[in-house]
């Protein structure tokens, strides 16, 4: 047994395990403690990865040679790529998992990584000298040394759940809270918040007539999430069911509002607006009739669904009579009643973009403990906060993507400049070049950066330089191909496009809309003999439609990212006194001061540092 590491981290959720697996991939001895070794990436909430933004989120930590893209595609029930019909920029693939499955292979995951280590205790204490971190002590009393510590305990800091007027100390359903950390952290000069968060009742399928529900089934022709040729898309999907409230429901749960704690005043916490209770619709929407709801599949081999849309923290006896009132759940049994959970949080704004804090040197925050919500914002913290510990280790500059290079970047960038009023969820809208951060080439964006740092392996490297050339090489080929009118007469006339009227490069004629490569393939034959003798995968030819279609948008959108970097380029010293600058705001040179920011690119997104404000450090920096 060994008491010295190089890395430890405490908390063994999404953003720790992605945190233990990526340092301890790229070399660095790492201790990961959890309070309990059989819940690794327990899946608390809603057992699905992806969605809106999310999506995009997971296949970047695959790019950069994270996990949960892989044990995702392992765990699969169903699989969507939401909002197919719109633009690339907005398509979003999402996964429905198998609970217990994705728990067990992050387990088998971390427990086969060379170099990494794990012990099931509670961290009761960080040990801080000199404002340096230099290890851990556990409930057990035992004392962990290690030269940089990564914290990402959760829900779990001071955690306290609600049913009711009915309370209970726990950091979810069945676990333990935390005790000690936080009170350490604001001794030690932190700023501690208060955030609130829940989730729906667990049903058994065995009680709902799924006869009366309308079922929801996952895509004709899955993807999957792991740019890995091994990691492959399911076979066998599962269904979700769509189910509604009604007016009669929604008189049950008012009964409850007196006693629910997010109305008597009993939670202080800020709850997620993007994932309201429903009671918290009812009261934002009362002019509705009804809200719609998804039921779904917690496991493939198990009876529990989750109620999506329903979460709650009314007392017990109203969630069962309002479930008793919906189509098909007359006579529902549940394995447990939704509740509502507060917690500690950390403002994010005493961080790096690296995410270690200002405060204290080696200590990093990954997680919820930033004010996050969501596996995939999470997960994506916790890989930086690893990939970040091993560089600082290794004396090398942190690494931080920018916000026209990958979500993660922007996640990043809001937190560590703008704070968070309420638990953060990332949007699409939330990034300003998202036609350059599709999912589709998060591989293409970012497997360089994992390869170069030694996180994303030769295989995984060498995949995406192959995909690359494909796809370079096919738009190469049908910007010189030409096609006659003839060629193309009956493909056109099956989708009601205007016939040729002379001969066209193959790529003018990707450009029209309902134009497909895979349908000029079928057409012509020179075009398929070309992708067939070149082996070019379905991706790498949705990739190249992808850039020829939207080529002028793509540029347009990199010209102002190239713009916007020059700004980012300019650098503002650590110690800076912005109070000295008279020309500043007043509000500016309080922001300023207290977000310390490293660029004028990063000053220039501070919620009150205006425009003006911005001219005045480029004439005092130098344009």
């Amino acid at each position: 047994m060994k008491f010295e590491y190089d890395i430890i981290v405490v908390g063994g959720g999404h953003a720790g395990c992605e945190a233990a697996a990526a340092a301890a991939k790229m070399g660095c001895s790492t201790l990961l403690i959890t309070m309990d070794m059989t819940k690794f990436a327990q899946m608390s909430c809603n057992p699905a990865v992806g969605g809106v933004a999310k999506g995009q989120i997971v296949r970047e930590i695959d790019a950069l040679g994270g996990q949960m893209g892989l044990i995702t595609d392992r765990c699969t029930l169903q699989f969507r790529m939401l909002n197919r019909s719109k633009g690339p920029a907005m398509w979003s693939p999402r996964a429905q998992c198998d609970k217990s499955r994705f728990s067990e292979q992050w387990r088998r995951t971390l427990e086969n990584i060379p170099n990494l280590y794990l012990w099931q205790d509670a961290v009761t204490e960080l040990i801080i000298n000199d404002q340096k971190v230099e290890g851990v002590m556990t409930r057990m009393g035992v004392r962990f040394n290690a030269r940089a510590v990564i914290l990402t305990a959760g829900t779990f800091l001071e955690g306290l759940m609600h049913v009711g007027r009915r309370q209970a100390e726990g950091g979810r359903a069945g676990d333990a809270a935390s005790h000690g950390l936080s009170a350490q952290l604001a001794s030690l000069g932190f700023e501690v918040g208060r955030m609130k968060t829940g989730t729906p009742a667990r049903i058994d399928g065995r009680s709902v007539r799924f006869d009366l529900l309308t079922p929801q089934p996952g895509d004709e022709h899955p993807c999957k999430f792991s740019y890995d040729p091994d990691s492959k898309p399911v076979s066998d999907q599962l269904p979700c069911y769509l189910v509604y409230t009604s007016p009669e429901v929604h008189a049950i749960l008012r009964t409850g509002f007196a006693d629910s704690p997010l109305f008597n005043g009993t939670i202080k916490g800020i709850g997620p607006r993007y994932c309201p209770s429903i009671e918290d619709k009812l009261r934002t929407f009362a002019d509705k009739n009804e809200h719609q709801l998804f039921l779904e599949p917690e496991g493939r081999d198990s009876h529990e669904y989750y109620l999506n849309g329903f979460s709650s923290s009314l007392p017990f006896e109203v969630q069962v009579a309002a479930l008793q009132r919906i189509k098909g759940f007359e006579n529902v049994h549940l394995y447990r009643s939704g509740y509502a959970i507060e917690y500690d949080y950390f403002p994010p704004t005493q961080l790096y973009h690296s995410l270690e804090t200002k405060l204290i040197s080696g200590l990093f925050f990954a997680g919820q403990v930033n004010g996050t919500t969501g596996y995939e914002e999470a997960g994506a913290q916790g890989l930086m906060a690893g990939i970040n510990a091993v560089l600082k280790l290794r004396g090398e500059e942190p690494l931080v993507l920018r916000r026209d290079e990958s979500y993660i970047g922007v996640l990043i960038d809001d937190l560590v400049t703008k704070g968070v009023d309420e638990p953060y969820r990332m949007f699409t809208s939330r990034a300003e070049y998202r036609i350059l951060l599709r999912q589709d080439n998060a591989d293409l964006r970012l497997t360089p950066i994992g390869h170069q740092i030694g996180l994303a392996d030769d295989r995984r490297y060498q995949n995406m330089v192959e995909k690359k050339s494909a796809v370079e090489s096919l738009i190469s080929f049908v910007r010189h191909q030409s096609i006659t009118p003839a060629d193309l007469e009956t493909y056109l006339k099956t989708i009601d496009s205007t016939p040729l009227t002379q001969g066209r490069k193959l790529y003018d004629v990707i450009l029209r809309n309902k134009v497909t490569i895979e349908g000029l393939s079928a057409a012509v034959p020179v075009l398929q003999n070309f992708i067939t003798e070149h082996r070019i995968s379905e991706e790498a030819i949705e990739e190249a439609e992808i850039q020829i279609k939207y080529h002028g948008y793509i540029e347009r959108e990199r010209h102002m990212a190239d713009k916007m970097t020059r700004l980012e380029n300019i650098s503002i010293r650590p110690d800076f006194n912005f109070n000295a600058l008279h020309s500043l705001s007043i509000e500016a040179r309080q922001k300023l001061t207290r977000i310390r920011p490293a660029t004028i690119g990063q000053a220039s997104r501070i919620p009150g540092v205006s425009p003006a404000d911005i001219n005045v450090l480029l004439v005092y920096f130098g344009r």
